[in-house]
């Protein structure tokens, strides 16, 4: 690593890189200066368009298709990505499904158990996969992506921030049992952003205008968020700037929950 670069020789590993965010997300990681393994589900087409724009801005850039619930298919996934690369240094978890927005109380066993089996167990097996691979190579760090409704519950959203929220103890007890190594674990907190899962909900009439204006109230900053935001806040925690970081959340929301 030279003393100008943000990140060790190696690759980003982003999960989830094919929504909305997630897509901005590993576009502007490549920006700063490193590789990318695009983690991705069903939409192949996304992936590899993503990686052509990926490459064509000089970096490199590897797909691999993988489904989080299937801890087997999964491991096949970062191992390849690991034989393409030669070394992970950061993993960013973006991987989720689109959340109805119901109360808790309306909530069905099966809407919950697959919320817990994506975010949960998905963000699990994939540390998991990781942590033995970042001991070996020095060191790394874990970025999740997760929710402002840490800061204050945002109602009928319990499908994301309840799993994200397990995901949260997690970063910490990474943060905790593996600094001895050099493996860092942060959470960026993602409020309302202008891209994936807000823009196709208000599409389909979930988010209206009474919505909007309930929210806004309680934001200091007056409008939503940018998906580059949520980008800009991920590189730095991945980044040699935040070498001293560890276990902390950044909420990029808006100001939402103060």
């Amino acid at each position: 690593m030279t003393n100008d670069s943000l990140f060790p020789k190696g690759a980003v590993m982003v999960f989830g890189a094919t929504g909305g965010i997630g897509k901005v997300v590993a576009r502007e990681f490549a920006k700063s200066g490193t590789d990318v393994a695009i983690m991705w589900r069903s939409k192949e087409d996304d992936a590899q368009a993503l990686a052509q724009e990926i490459e064509a801005a000089g970096q490199r850039a590897t797909t691999h298709q993988c489904d989080v619930t299937e801890p087997d298919n999964l491991r096949v996934a970062i191992d390849a990505a690991i034989d393409a690369h030669g070394r992970i240094h950061t993993m960013v978890w973006g991987a989720g499904p689109l959340v109805d927005q119901v109360l808790i109380s309306e909530t069905s066993r099966e809407q919950f158990h697959n919320a817990v089996n994506v975010e949960v167990h998905g963000f699990f097996d994939s540390t998991n996969a990781l942590i033995a691979h970042m001991k070996e190579n020095g060191g790394g760090s874990f970025v999740h992506l997760g929710s402002a409704g840490d800061l204050r519950f945002p109602e009928r959203d319990m499908l994301s921030v309840a799993p994200k929220a397990a995901n949260e103890s997690l970063v910490r007890g990474i943060a905790r049992e593996e600094g001895r190594h050099n493996i860092r674990a942060n959470s960026v907190l993602v409020g309302v952003i202008e891209a994936g899962m807000f823009l196709e909900l208000t599409k389909q009439g979930v988010f209206d205008e009474h919505w909007v204006e309930e929210v806004q109230k309680g934001l200091a900053l007056k409008r939503w968020g940018q998906p580059e935001e949520i980008a800009n806040a991920a590189i730095f925690l991945a980044s040699n700037k935040a070498a001293y970081v560890t276990g902390q959340q950044i909420a990029v929301a808006g100001g939402y929950g103060i």
